[in-house]
């Protein structure tokens, strides 16, 4: 089973280190990254879908999927 996460935060150095960081860590990028403007932080927010290859064949409520 593939585990899903969606990743966002400010386009920045943090946000880049933050989705290298999950990299290292066995996810795998998933589609291509979006980006959006927020008005009221004046700042560029970014979006990557990320998988990992999951042991586990079910999806449960149960199934850890650690803050990332």
């Amino acid at each position: 089973m593939l585990a899903y996460r969606y990743l966002t935060g400010i386009d920045d150095a943090a946000f880049c280190h933050r989705v290298t960081g999950t990299l290292k860590s066995g996810w795998e990028l998933y589609g291509e990254p979006s980006l959006t403007y927020d008005s009221a932080r004046g700042a560029v927010i970014c979006g990557q879908a990320i998988v990992k290859n999951n042991e586990s064949t079910t999806c449960s409520e149960s199934l850890n999927l650690p803050v990332l």
